[in-house]
């Protein structure tokens, strides 16, 4: 059989599929419809210094090509996560890696989360989310200023020997990859690309938005291409720096192509919203393409997209 696992970032996952920050909590509040142990790992919920309420209800809704949401970075807060929700991961399931989630609205907001964490046991590393479009601060204004980036970065690489991987936003465009490059010369170890885009959706009958926030991220099919190129871009710019590839994943084919593009572990978030069983299914996919192409190790085929001459 095609051998799934994968070694990324000094670690060990057991095939290439991680829950996505936001779509998986932190783990015990999906238990009972999730397979944790059919899955690599999972990015936790974003987690900040205080509690955050987020936006009013409504914060998501459906549409043709995906879902738009605008949540705003709900969480406990940092103590309450430390006491009530990451210990239980490592201790139910722990052959799945964690990565958390973290936001901020400070550069010494991020740097003070990672340390507060860092010498939990079971926690795996982090992901910095500097690029939000669903707050008014601590979100993309970081991830489209380099220099601001830059020292985001390099204040959390301070407070951990643990992988960082910083979560980048579609809207750089092509300029991704000059991003990628600024976040890995300051300390990350890795990227995850791509957050959601910036959406509206727009309820005809009422003639207001969908969502109470107005507009918000948009995740699901829709967004298929767009990670797909962004992960393209980065991994041509930063060979053999790790990427976990993000957005519009649904079947096994979508997980395949992320691998191509360059990513070393790809994220479910959306799908497994609407079938809590899709990230198993995506992983069983992703083993019998592996059998049906003659591939015995899945690590063989990542970056291996041949571009046309």
């Amino acid at each position: 059989m095609t051998v799934m696992s994968m070694q990324v970032a000094g670690l060990e996952f057991r095939n290439p599929v991680v829950l996505a920050s936001g779509t998986a909590g932190f783990g015990m509040e999906i238990d009972d419809v999730v397979n944790l142990d059919a899955v690599g790992g999972i990015s936790t919920k974003a987690v900040s210094i205080a509690p955050r309420a987020g936006n009013p209800a409504l914060r998501v809704s459906e549409f043709a090509g995906g879902m738009i949401n605008a949540i705003g970075l709900a969480n406990p807060g940092l103590e309450a996560v430390k006491r009530d929700y990451l210990p239980w991961l490592p201790a139910h399931h722990p052959g799945t890696r964690v990565f958390v989630n973290v936001v901020g609205n400070s550069i010494d907001d991020f740097a003070t989360v990672v340390e507060a964490i860092d010498d939990m046991p079971g926690i795996d590393g982090f992901e910095l989310n500097v690029s939000c479009p669903n707050v008014k601060a601590g979100g993309l204004e970081f991830g489209a200023d380099q220099q601001a980036l830059a020292a985001l970065i390099a204040a959390a690489r301070a407070k951990t020997v643990r992988p960082i991987f910083v979560k980048l936003s579609p809207t750089l465009g092509a300029a991704i990859a000059d991003t990628a490059r600024v976040a890995v010369d300051s300390g990350a170890t890795g990227l995850t690309l791509v957050n959601t885009m910036p959406g509206l959706v727009i309820d005809t009958h009422a003639r207001r938005p969908k969502i109470s926030f107005g507009s918000g991220g948009l995740s699901g099919p829709a967004v298929l291409p767009i990670g797909l190129l962004a992960t393209w871009r980065v991994s041509r710019a930063l060979p053999g720096v790790p990427l976990i590839g993000l957005g519009g994943i649904s079947t096994g084919d979508d997980a395949v192509q992320y691998l191509l593009a360059g990513a070393s572990l790809i994220g479910v978030g959306t799908a497994a919203l609407r079938d809590p069983r899709a990230p198993e299914r995506i992983a069983r996919q992703m083993q019998r393409w592996a059998e049906r192409e003659g591939v015995r190790d899945l690590s063989s085929i990542i970056g291996t997209l041949q571009w046309p001459s």
